[in-house]
């Protein structure tokens, strides 16, 4: 697994990885994020570059499979035809019209899958260009050697992926005192995969908690926490949960590392920029080849565990959340509804969430409380 982490490293520098597979041609990949002029001939002088997608982002192109190929993997494989660097990213995160029947298209091989893995697991476009290639060849044999391209497994791939958030480590602690709790603690956790890290904010002494306990799981959301971005309410849940936890006597807040229903940052503003246009958050998101919702739960479950709680009151709108942590064995005692302040700006964010992912935002909709009292 050693090797797919530096592989993952690599490949977020824009710098192209080997993925080999036992019995099968292996693949030199570079990832569409970063892409520039020298990568992308460094992959032409081994043969002819592909494209690798998600199948959403596949069908938001109008691509399918051949016949025989529909149930081949998660992933498609197109030809390009010389396309550069923008031209290609154009190709993984715009809208269309693309190239249609008469693309040469095939289920995505397993060295491609785990290029794409790997993209996923950095939070980078789910978009790869692969070009089939065998470690015997001239030029990456002599790259192979030299340790300017690094060589990873497809079942390293695998195993990393399978591993990451599933642990957690406490890496440091410290007082910040906050105007709702002033003898508030921040204890900062690290996934052992070392690719994120998420914070757990003790608001009280623990000892003094109610029971059950507060909880929040909040993803964290720049532009929406710190700047106050119009376009979401993460910013009002995040200091709504606060006032909730000195209401009641302390409790605990979980920011988590997951920007973007964790497709990352950079990801989300591509998002933005497609909402813009006219798509709502879920359908901007499947364009860019990712699902509705890609965030997991393991790592917020383990720092519970980790400080003893079993039994929590979840300040939440998200169902997903109740069902994941009592999936878990935590015990979900009661559920807290927050609301943030409708707006033309995040209208459509707030609607998709309920129509779409079953959010419980019916009453913020209605323009109501979460007594079902008229908001003022």
């Amino acid at each position: 697994m050693y090797e797919a982490e530096r592989g993952l490293f690599d490949l977020r520098q824009g710098r192209a990885l080997y993925v080999s597979v036992p019995g099968a041609a292996g693949s030199l990949v570079a990832t569409v994020d970063g892409l520039d002029a020298t990568t992308l001939e460094t992959l032409r002088r081994l043969g002819a570059p592909r494209l690798a997608v998600t199948r959403r982002r596949a069908a938001s192109m109008g691509l399918t499979p051949p016949p025989g190929e529909e149930a081949g993997g998660a992933a498609i494989s197109l030809a390009l035809n010389g396309e550069g660097p923008d031209e290609i990213l154009h190709l993984a995160s715009a809208r269309g019209p693309f190239r249609g029947a008469e693309a040469d298209v095939r289920a995505a091989s397993a060295s491609e899958m785990g290029g794409l893995t790997l993209a996923r697991l950095g939070r980078l476009l789910p978009a790869v260009v692969a070009v089939p290639a065998e470690p015997e060849d001239a030029p990456l044999r002599q790259a192979l050697a030299d340790g300017a391209v690094l060589s990873v497994t497809a079942a390293q791939v695998t195993e990393m992926a399978g591993q990451s958030g599933a642990e957690v480590v406490q890496v440091s602690d410290g007082p910040v005192p906050l105007p709702e709790a002033e003898d508030a603690r921040f204890i900062l956790y690290r996934e052992t995969s070392g690719l994120r890290e998420h914070v757990a904010v003790l608001l009280g002494p623990p000892e003094r908690w109610p029971d059950p306990v507060p909880v929040r799981i909040h993803s964290a959301c720049l532009t929406g926490d710190l700047f106050g971005s119009l376009r979401c309410d993460c910013g009002e849940q995040l200091r709504g949960s606060v006032r909730v936890f000195a209401e009641r006597g302390g409790g605990m807040l979980l920011y988590m590392a997951q920007e973007g229903r964790d497709i990352g940052l950079a990801n989300k503003l591509r998002a933005y920029r497609l909402q813009a246009d006219g798509l709502d958050t879920i359908d901007a998101d499947e364009l860019l080849g990712f699902d509705a919702d890609e965030r997991l739960y393991g790592a917020a479950v383990q720092i519970l565990r980790t400080l003893g709680v079993r039994r929590v009151v979840l300040l939440t709108n998200n169902p997903d959340k109740v069902r994941a942590l009592s999936a878990a064995g935590v015990d979900v005692v009661d559920r807290l509804p927050l609301f943030g302040t409708l707006n033309p700006h995040n209208r459509s964010y707030v609607t998709a969430k309920v129509d779409r992912a079953g959010h419980w935002l019916h009453d913020m909709l209605a323009g109501t409380d979460p007594a079902g009292k008229p908001r003022t």
